[in-house]
């Protein structure tokens, strides 16, 4: 899937969200890195990323050619702050028009205004998809995150106490979200 789009901050610098392709692999995968290490929210921690580079540029390439997935990247100038994503809960005819949103931006870039633009962009190439469902997992502690999914029009169906279990707290809640598409 192709996108590419450019867009305000609300600090008045620009941002350019675009799909990532092969040569974006070695900064892809450092800011991947970077936001596992910034925050205990993200699925995983940095020691447990063993993707190569040439990996990332496959990973890329698979989703630069796919017609409903995605991998967006988030620049301000030559710089990538944040990425974020769709990708299929699966082919079976019961669940293909369902798909997940994961999301992260560079901390250091909070509050700018780029995990709006990101989730937006991902709703947007969704609906191109076709889907009918996105659906996202957040740690519950993240009320950041929850107000802006709220705020684009998600919401909550369901919670797992124990979603994750941190190295640092323990046990962390998930709640479940969806937005309906059609």
């Amino acid at each position: 899937m192709k996108y590419d789009k450019t867009i305000r901050l609300k600090d008045g610098r620009t941002l350019r969200l675009r799909n990532g392709v092969e040569q974006d692999a070695r900064t892809a995968l450092e800011i991947f890195i970077l936001g596992h290490e910034q925050t205990d929210y993200l699925l995983s921690y940095p020691d447990e990323n063993d993707m190569t580079v040439d990996e990332e540029a496959q990973f890329l390439a698979k989703k630069a050619a796919s017609a409903d997935e995605i991998e967006l990247l988030a620049y301000i100038g030559d710089r990538i702050v944040g990425l974020a994503g769709i990708e299929k809960i699966g082919t079976f005819d019961k669940i293909r028009r369902r798909a997940t949103l994961g999301l992260h931006v560079d901390q250091n870039f909070w509050g700018l205004g780029i995990g709006r633009a990101l989730t937006r962009a991902c709703v947007e190439c969704a609906r191109i998809a076709g889907y009918a469902q996105l659906e996202l997992e957040v740690v519950a502690e993240n009320q950041r995150a929850i107000a802006l999914y709220q705020s684009e029009g998600f919401v909550e169906y369901g919670r797992n106490p124990r979603g994750f279990y941190s190295r640092l707290t323990g046990w962390q809640e998930l709640t479940l979200m969806r937005l309906e598409l059609d």
